[in-house]
């Protein structure tokens, strides 16, 4: 009798775990930080640089209209290259911008700037949304996406307070180079993280533009949806961040001082809003029915805002401040975590670069509708008209049962 030994198949490979969250959370939000600083560094030091207000407008449109095309490529770019990698580009690109803005106050420089801030600031949201949507449980994306975003409020307080200190106590530039220098070293640690979860996000191998976006959202009526109501809500947001000031002295009759104290107030709103809709969202509300509620919300702000806030006891409008930048600085975090989840297989990044044409659209013309308002009428008719932008758009998204 001859023995017979079965063949034992061996055991399946397990597949590879997937590298820690945090690393890659802390990363990405250091880097929005970074994009932030240098984004409103010029506004920051207008008064000492001698800025004049038709420079810094140009270094903003121009840095959202390039950040518009480049948000359109910063997914695939994550795809090809992967996100740290893209991550390393736009610090270097803010450092460029800064050492631009270092020129002077005079249009080259400000449109150099611009160019230079519009390429980091584009593609460093789909790069990040591609990476975290792959590491994170789909419960856990509207907390983990608004914690990234709260980057935006840690660079802006942080150049709010160590800027003018600089400006003080040395030469304006220095904070320009500054800015410049922390870009170059934080590449070194995003060059250190590429080489564990940049393998994640290589994928893609076609290109993305606008054509290819058009497709998309054209596809999928929930995106699409989103693409719209980021329009409004980023117009809100700008009119809270960079024209309150302006529209409190003029119209509401404030001092400068207390206009910025107001306007902080609205800044920590945003930072409260940005953490604390990412619990709601994770807990209590679906993502999709708060983003549409937050609409309502920041539309209802305005409003106050600009009606009744003349006639408002200073505290009680620190308050409707403080609301109006709960609802209208605290929506991107769980805004991003539903454009994840509603994005096609292994395109996160692609989708959301998509929607944010909306954004950065609303962006750029949110200061010419206020301008324009002002004009015509006053500075509160333009809150007034983009606070019925965003109402209508937040019961759009109400309306949407995906």
């Amino acid at each position: 009798m001859v023995a017979e030994t079965a063949a034992v198949a061996p055991a399946p490979a397990k597949p590879p775990a997937m590298p820690p969250l945090l690393p890659a959370l802390i990363g990405m939000t250091g880097l929005q930080a970074l994009v932030a600083l240098a984004l409103f560094a010029p506004g920051v030091l207008a008064p000492r640089m001698g800025i004049d207000p038709a420079g810094l407008g140009l270094f903003t449109t121009t840095g959202f209209a390039v950040g518009m095309a480049a948000s359109l490529g910063g997914g695939v770019l994550a795809g090809r290259l992967g996100s740290f990698r893209v991550a390393s580009f736009c610090a270097v690109a803010v450092a460029a911008a800064m050492l631009c803005a270092m020129m002077g106050s005079g249009a080259l420089a400000m449109l150099a700037a611009g160019v230079a801030i519009g390429l980091a600031c584009g593609p460093e949201t789909p790069a990040s949304a591609a990476i975290l949507g792959r590491l994170v449980r789909e419960a856990d994306r509207p907390m983990v996406f608004s914690v990234r975003q709260t980057g935006n409020q840690i660079g802006a307080m942080a150049g709010s307070l160590a800027l003018p200190l600089l400006a003080a106590v040395a030469d304006p530039r220095a904070g320009y180079a500054a800015i410049a220098a922390l870009a170059l070293v934080c590449v070194l640690p995003f060059e250190r993280l590429r080489t564990v979860y940049d393998p994640l996000t290589r994928s893609a191998t076609t290109a993305f533009g606008l054509v290819s976006a058009i497709r998309l959202l054209r596809g999928d009526p929930a995106l699409r949806r989103l693409a719209l109501a980021s329009f409004p809500y980023s117009a809100s947001q700008l009119t809270l961040n960079g024209f309150f000031v302006v529209f409190a002295v003029a119209e509401l009759g404030l001092e400068h001082v207390a206009a910025g104290v107001a306007l902080a107030a609205g800044q920590a709103g945003g930072l409260a809003g940005r953490l604390g809709w990412g619990v709601v969202a994770s807990r209590w509300v679906a993502p999709r029915r708060l983003v549409g509620l937050l609409g309502l919300g920041m539309a209802a702000a305005s409003a106050l805002v600009a009606l009744a806030g003349a006639s408002l006891p200073f505290p009680v409008l620190a308050v409707a401040t403080f609301l109006f930048g709960l609802t209208a600085s605290g929506w991107n975090g769980i805004f991003l975590a539903e454009v994840a989840r509603l994005a096609p297989a292994g395109r996160i990044g692609e989708a959301t670069g998509a929607v944010l044409v909306g954004g950065f659209a609303g962006l750029i013309v949110g200061p010419l509708l206020l301008v324009a308002a002002a004009a015509v009428s006053s500075l509160a008719t333009g809150y007034l008209v983009v606070s019925l932008l965003a109402a209508l758009a937040g019961l759009s998204l109400l309306g949407d049962k995906r």
